[in-house]
């Protein structure tokens, strides 16, 4: 489905494209699309003057999904000192985080075409293989015990959003009590592979330059706001771009109509 676009992207860009055809879930349970795209990246990296392509001059991307997977091989390939270093990685609308469904661009976009805020929520149980009945206890219980809490709204917390974007519908959210149960449902939601905005600060500090591309009627828009923040705060060079009438999917149809 994805073949216009990444030869749109290839003409524009006069660059090598390579799209890797991942397994898919639920058929192939999670992490095989992870597993997949870190296996297509460090063969193509170790094979690169092969396509004529400059191995110091790799550059990931994806979005949506794959926008996660692209930050999750970013950041999975820091630490490889048998490869070359990503020139960058290109994040477009990603998902980046299970842990916070009340985000200000959860509340003001929860139903905005075409990812509803209980669509987004759905579709990251099937990719963990969990039941979809549970997707109404995620809104009114909290799954996560409070030492994690703690640790992680330093990361994902509507306090690191611009004030900008607070201001149309958007009502902070009350306390919810913790379910352990439903903790130990969507742990695995929790692992960086699957929340890449949870990654810890020793990986983020070593991760190559980013652009990231939010739009404004997106549920996904502050994913992208609080991982510019988290790169930023670790020196980490990032080009945002902020499509005030963007909403998700909107690069995929503006390429192919």
């Amino acid at each position: 489905a994805y073949e216009r676009t990444c030869c749109y992207f290839a003409r524009k860009s006069n660059s090598v494209v390579v799209s890797v055809g991942y397994r898919l879930a639920p058929e192939h349970p999670y992490p095989s699309q992870f597993e997949d795209c870190l296996t297509a990246t460090i063969h193509f990296m170790r094979t690169a003057q092969d396509y004529g392509v400059d191995p110091l001059r790799i550059i990931i991307c994806g979005d949506s999904s794959g926008g996660t997977l692209t930050a999750a091989v970013a950041q999975a390939l820091v630490n490889r000192r048998d490869l070359p270093k990503l020139r960058a990685q290109i994040l477009i609308y990603p998902f980046l985080q299970c842990m916070d469904f009340n985000l200000p661009s959860y509340q003001q976009n929860e139903g905005v075409p075409i990812l509803l805020k209980e669509r987004a929520l759905a579709l990251g149980l099937r990719y963990l293989n969990k039941e979809l009945s549970v997707t109404e206890a995620v809104f009114k219980v909290s799954p996560i015990p409070e030492d994690l809490q703690l640790k992680y709204q330093k990361w994902v917390s509507p306090d690191h959003i611009p004030h900008e974007f607070k201001t149309r519908g958007y009502k902070p959210s009350t306390t919810r009590p913790f379910s352990k149960e439903l903790y130990m449902l969507v742990r695995p939601g929790f692992d960086p592979i699957f929340s890449p905005l949870l990654a810890e600060d020793s990986v983020i500090a070593q991760l190559p330059e980013a652009f990231i591309l939010t739009c404004e009627f997106d549920v996904l828009r502050d994913d992208g706001l609080l991982y510019k923040k988290r790169l930023e705060d670790h020196g980490i060079k990032v080009t945002w771009c902020h499509l005030q009438e963007g909403f998700h999917g909107t690069v995929f149809l503006a390429v192919c109509g």
